[in-house]
């Protein structure tokens, strides 16, 4: 399939730059993708479509405070964004500076943190960072929460607290898995009061989820690396549904990938487990635990828009998207959801 099967024309007005003032109060667009049929709902309309016994799968990943200003020794300015925590003092990090740092080159972080340029590999280098305090304690101290390139704000105090889902607890991600943006206490606590079945993965969503598909042919992209885990409870909760006919719930692409990475992995099988993950979802894969996927509105041309339409279907998505944009849909992070049921 060409990149150009999964473009849109989207007014830049709805795409949403702060969040609305109270989670779960965001508007949800169903999909029911048997019949095709759209519906206009609120979010909180969500409770009507699970019942006891279904589960729910979140992604509990923590974003960190990523994004890191600098200088170099030409007096020149550079942005540290980390992709990935790799030890106490090392990091993985994508750069930007009027001119690519060369190995061994060092900057300044903050004034005076020594950085150094250990490795490149295409567009990430492997940083040191030479300073008492770990990397962690650092990006607390220094870093600031890294908003995706079309918020075009800086950061503030708010979105530490709704860049950030309520139950986030792993720390490691360096953007946010947004449909879960959506959920506030209550309504979680709703759905455990209905005996609906809320568990947790994890996987931290790297910096190339906003990264366009530059390639014509879409299966000639790379994804790029995210760690996960798929916990035995997770398994133990979706087996269960599973046997009993229930519906299982993914909480964004995020938490489906993690659990077909799983699957992959268990050879056909969902399995607990960790590690890393490419998996790249597109039209014509063969779903093996997932009935059900609230998501955001994504990017044109990008590997997100590309799995929902692998899970809808692409004149699905297409259909509902210009639905969407018609009435007014807040669109991306900090936008409404869209509920699809294969």
């Amino acid at each position: 399939m060409k990149i150009q099967d999964f473009d849109f024309s989207l007014p830049s007005e709805l795409i949403a730059q702060i969040p609305i003032e109270r989670r779960a109060s965001s508007r949800l667009l169903h999909l029911d993708g048997k019949t095709g049929v759209l519906r206009d709902l609120m979010f909180v309309d969500l409770t009507r479509h699970l019942r006891a016994g279904d589960v729910v799968v979140l992604n509990d990943t923590y974003v960190i405070k990523a994004r890191l200003f600098g200088i170099k020794n030409t007096g020149g300015e550079i942005e540290v964004m980390v992709e990935r925590v790799l030890s106490g003092h090392c990091v993985l990090a994508m750069i930007r500076a009027s001119h690519a740092p060369k190995i061994n080159a060092k900057f300044v972080i903050a004034g005076q943190i020594l950085v150094t340029v250990l490795h490149r590999d295409h567009n990430l280098y492997t940083l040191h960072f030479d300073h008492e305090k770990t990397v962690s304690e650092l990006l607390d101290l220094y870093g600031s929460l890294p908003l995706p390139p079309y918020i075009l704000r800086a950061a503030t105090s708010i979105d530490e607290t709704r860049y950030q889902t309520v139950y986030a607890k792993e720390r490691g991600a360096v953007a946010a898995p947004t449909a879960g943006l959506h959920f506030d206490q209550a309504m979680l606590t709703s759905l455990q009061e209905m005996g609906v079945i809320v568990t947790y993965v994890t996987l931290h969503v790297g910096a190339g989820t906003f990264q366009p598909v530059y390639v014509e042919n879409i299966i000639d992209h790379k994804m790029h690396k995210e760690f996960f885990h798929v916990p035995e409870e997770a398994v133990n909760a979706i087996r269960y549904a599973k046997i009993n006919k229930r519906k299982v719930l993914a909480v964004g692409t995020t938490s489906l990938r993690a659990l077909e990475a799983a699957t992959v992995a268990g050879n056909g099988e969902l399995k607990s487990g960790h590690g890393e993950t490419d998996i790249y979802i597109t039209p014509g894969y063969r779903f093996c635990v997932v009935d059900c996927l609230l998501t955001n509105f994504h990017l044109p041309c990008s590997t997100l828009l590309i799995l929902v339409s692998a899970f809808g279907g692409l004149e699905n998505i297409h259909r509902s998207y210009r639905h969407a944009i018609n009435e007014r849909y807040r669109f991306f992070s900090y936008g409404d959801a869209m509920l699809i049921e294969r």
